[in-house]
């Protein structure tokens, strides 16, 4: 006879499903006949969750970190390698600019597609592939018969970065909880800020050392075996995840995109160096108008069911929109700073590429603990550590001002900038741990590579923009004030950012996620 329900009404169970401990099967219990058999489920659709997600393991960070490193390495190591390459191909000003500009603009604009690439068919596979195009592109560089063909290789450079960097933020987002992804994405940070130091010093470092006759080429040749331990190390280690669902084409998104993007971003870095002339400003009118379109086009797809590039929902999330207006104080400022020191150093100073990226090491191993110890200092005072950290990197910045207005020239040595340096550093390991770690704690895991996208986007058009301001400003003030003085008033300018930055972090809440 049928089983009835325990406190039923006459309701009869003839079959009964349940769950097996196994998470691929149920098993079908016919209580008529006492018999039991299991069933095979169909495919389910993937959940972007990081539990279901393999772990990642410490190999598997040590190499996701190490690609991160490479575009942000090349991204400042060109910087010292500029006039080699000048004097060897012949290049003029212009094509230095675009040398740089090249890869920046390329790199900013198809961030946000490479994080949605690996959201769709797999962040691993973005990874590899992004890697081992950046070595292919790091050889055509290096191996640059002319400035025309150096700039064209610099190009594909930035978008090999695109396709690869999105894909270390979203990786640990997908799979990695808790204390561990805190730790993970202190690591990114500090990575980033290593990064920045270590492009210096490399870059000196190989430029004159002159290793075989490369001169200048060796600061792209030596990314080639790099990226092949990076492959190997990744095949081996790296967890593939991906969205639940896949997502189709946002081609409309995408142009719009680019085009607000170099719309903003040339000028921005070119205009200047070309005297301002009629295309760049131009360019610069129609970017908010291009950047409307866009919206327009992302909230119709989003509402009507699509797939946007970016996600209008993402910038609805609190955590998101503080964690992005957080980042332009904090990276705006940094791209000042590295650009108005290198020239400060190298041209005031009188500094060689190698002893001006030897001065910036107390920054950059301040910084590397900072970020370290960051998971740590939220835990015990939550948000006011971004307060704190952006105080610090004041007093480091009054510090440096101070210092080169009130020493001797001949006195101005590596050693009398360290305290000032020291004190920045540890502001900005902080403020890099803490900006990823606010925007990624808002970003449904679903789309933690459109959203690391965007982070990472935020911050290259932030350093764009850094050093087109207040570089441009700096340059402005040095004819009439000297190189001292317009030092020093960059630093106050950059010093009312982090004003701004401490008040804003005031308005977070007391507990960071």
């Amino acid at each position: 006879m049928p089983t009835l329900f325990p406190g039923s009404t006459g309701t009869r169970i003839k079959r009964l499903w349940y769950q097996a401990e196994s998470s691929t099967s149920v098993v079908l219990v016919n209580l008529t006949n006492s018999t039991a058999r299991v069933l095979k489920p169909a495919p389910a659709a993937r959940s972007a969750t990081a539990g279901e997600h393999p772990a990642l393991t410490p190999l598997g960070l040590v190499t996701i970190l190490l690609g991160a490193a490479l575009p942000m390495i090349d991204f400042f190591i060109v910087n010292v390698a500029l006039p080699s390459i000048e004097h060897d191909l012949h290049a003029s000003p212009a094509t230095l600019e675009m040398v740089v500009a090249g890869y920046a603009v390329a790199y900013a604009v198809l961030l946000v597609l490479g994080g949605r690439l690996g959201d769709t068919y797999g962040r691993r596979r973005l990874f590899l592939w992004g890697v081992a195009a950046f070595g292919v592109t790091s050889l055509a560089c290096g191996l640059a018969p002319g400035a025309w063909w150096l700039v064209g290789a610099r190009v594909a450079q930035g978008a090999a970065s695109a396709l690869m960097l999105p894909q270390v933020l979203a990786t640990i987002h997908a799979t990695t909880r808790g204390e561990r992804r805190s730790k993970a994405v202190a690591l990114y940070g500090s990575v980033g800020g290593i990064s920045v130091i270590l492009g210096q010093v490399l870059g000196g470092v190989l430029v004159s050392a002159d290793l075989a006759g490369t001169g200048w080429r060796a600061v792209f040749l030596v990314n080639a075996p790099v990226a092949v331990a990076a492959l190997l190390c990744a095949v081996r280690s790296v967890p593939d995840s991906r969205a639940g669902q896949p997502t189709r084409s946002d081609i409309g998104g995408t142009l719009l995109f680019a085009a607000t993007l170099i719309a903003l971003l040339l000028p921005l870095t070119e205009g200047r160096a070309a005297g301002w002339p009629l295309w760049s400003v131009l360019l610069l009118v129609a970017s908010p108008f291009l950047a409307l379109a866009f919206a327009r086009v992302e909230l119709r797809a989003e509402r009507t069911g699509g797939s946007p590039l970016l996600p209008p929902s993402l910038l609805r999330e609190p955590g998101v929109r503080r964690g992005l207006a957080l980042g332009v104080p904090i990276f705006t400022g940094f791209a000042g700073w590295m650009f108005v020191s290198a020239v400060t150093l190298q041209q005031w100073l009188g500094f060689g590429p190698l002893k001006a990226g030897l001065t910036l090491i107390p920054m950059g191993v301040a910084q590397f603990a900072a970020s370290i110890l960051a998971p740590r200092l939220v835990t015990r005072i939550g948000s006011r550590a971004l307060t704190l950290c952006a105080l610090a990197h004041g007093s480091g910045l009054a510090l440096l001002a101070l210092t080169v207005l009130w020493t001797p020239y001949a006195s101005l040595t590596p050693l009398t900038l360290a305290p000032g340096l020291a004190l920045c550093g540890l502001g900005q390991g902080v403020q890099l741990a803490l900006y990823y770690r606010i925007v990624l704690a808002a970003v449904p895991a679903a789309k933690a590579g459109a959203g690391s996208g965007l982070a990472a986007t935020v911050q290259q058009s932030c350093l764009a923009f850094g050093v087109a301001t207040l570089g441009s400003l700096f340059l402005a003030l040095v004819p009439a004030a000297g190189m001292r003085d317009a030092f020093a008033v960059v630093l106050g300018v950059q010093l009312t950012g982090l004003i701004a930055l401490a008040l804003l972090s005031l308005r977070l809440p007391r507990r960071l996620a």
